[in-house]
């Protein structure tokens, strides 16, 4: 399930000597699971923090209380203490945290956000940019709505046909067309004016 090194234990036991809350042990939860902004979260576990559904992991002088609603994604991690040249760090490989990919029976629209997700938000984010699915109507084409920096941008749509449109279609072949459903007269902070 969840593989702990012994560096890593000794330094949970470490930290859990020296806190002055009642903890019983350390919590570890998938935030965003399933998403490319999927991360890890430890905290300490009190008791009265505990609802009774966690798995627990036995390790030396503690336990590491895994939030049931994470365990598909955090299984198979792995949680170790590297040593660089500034100090120590915490790592935890976490192989399914980011979900997979439907395969192609997942449904369009599935394979649509995840597409989204996973490579199109990360490059539109650099101009402080994000798309998101509106809807997709019988002939297979896609609405987005476009908002953060891209939202009234006057390159939007050159980044929709050059970019969005081009990577989606090659992708995911069903797409007929690729459509904006944006009202960009309203965007506050576009990356570049109209």
């Amino acid at each position: 399930m969840i593989e702990i090194t012994e560096t890593a234990q000794n330094h949970f036991r470490h930290l859990l000597a020296t806190q002055a809350v009642d903890a019983v042990g350390i919590r570890i939860s998938a935030i965003n699971p399933g998403t490319p902004a999927a991360d890890a979260r430890l905290e300490f576990a009190e008791s009265g923090d505990l609802i009774g559904d966690e798995w627990q992991v036995e390790c030396q002088d503690f336990i590491l209380y895994i939030d049931a609603a994470s365990i598909a994604f955090l299984n198979d991690a792995h949680i170790d203490i590297n040593n660089t040249a500034t100090g120590s760090q915490l790592t935890i490989r976490a192989p399914h945290i980011k979900g997979k990919a439907p395969d192609a029976a997942g449904s369009l629209a599935e394979r649509v956000m995840w597409l989204i997700e996973s490579e199109i938000n990360p490059q539109l984010a650099a101009h402080k940019g994000r798309v998101t699915l509106d809807s997709i109507d019988a002939d297979n084409v896609v609405y987005l709505r476009f908002g953060g920096g891209c939202h009234g941008c006057g390159m939007v749509d050159v980044t929709l046909k050059q970019g969005i449109e081009k990577s989606m279609m090659a992708k995911i072949p069903e797409i007929t067309g690729i459509r904006d459903a944006t009202d960009h007269s309203s965007g506050s902070a576009p990356y570049m004016p109209r």
